[in-house]
């Protein structure tokens, strides 16, 4: 897996040649080996077909979360959860699938809570491992 030049910094991107549908399996497989359950998951090409008759490329967004870090950071700042879970995109991109998922420094830089900094550190470091073990995907380099 390789990872786009035009990336953006907010998230972690990986990309592959396996098929879209394997990739997500695999993700949602990954994400359980390091404590995350998958709360929501919204196919973005099904619900802009039905609710705005458009086509889109394949894309899915999974919210994942990891009670135990959700529980200690919304203790840190109740409001927090309005940017929970943490999303992982899954997309076609031409010929490869692209994985991305949130960066949660992101997370501590929208409070302005630096009391969330080691959580969001912790979360980043599960995400990431669970990404990086995905078969046959390589990160994308910033």
């Amino acid at each position: 897996m390789t990872v786009p030049s035009d990336a953006p910094t907010y998230c972690t991107t990986f990309t592959s040649n396996r098929p879209l549908d394997t990739v997500i399996a695999d993700v949602r497989t990954a994400l359980g080996t390091e404590g995350f359950g998958v709360l929501t998951e919204i196919d973005v090409r099904a619900t802009f077909k039905a609710k705005l008759a458009v086509d889109v490329p394949a894309q899915v967004i999974l919210g994942a979360c990891n009670p135990t870090f959700a529980h200690r950071a919304l203790e840190i700042e109740p409001s927090l959860g309005t940017l929970l879970p943490c999303n992982v995109v899954v997309r076609q991109d031409g010929d490869r699938t692209i994985v991305e998922a949130i960066d949660p420094m992101v997370l501590v830089a929208a409070t302005g809570n630096q009391g969330l900094e080691p959580i969001a550190q912790e979360v980043a470091q599960k995400l990431r491992a669970a990404l990086q073990g995905l078969p046959g995907h390589t990160e994308v380099a910033r």
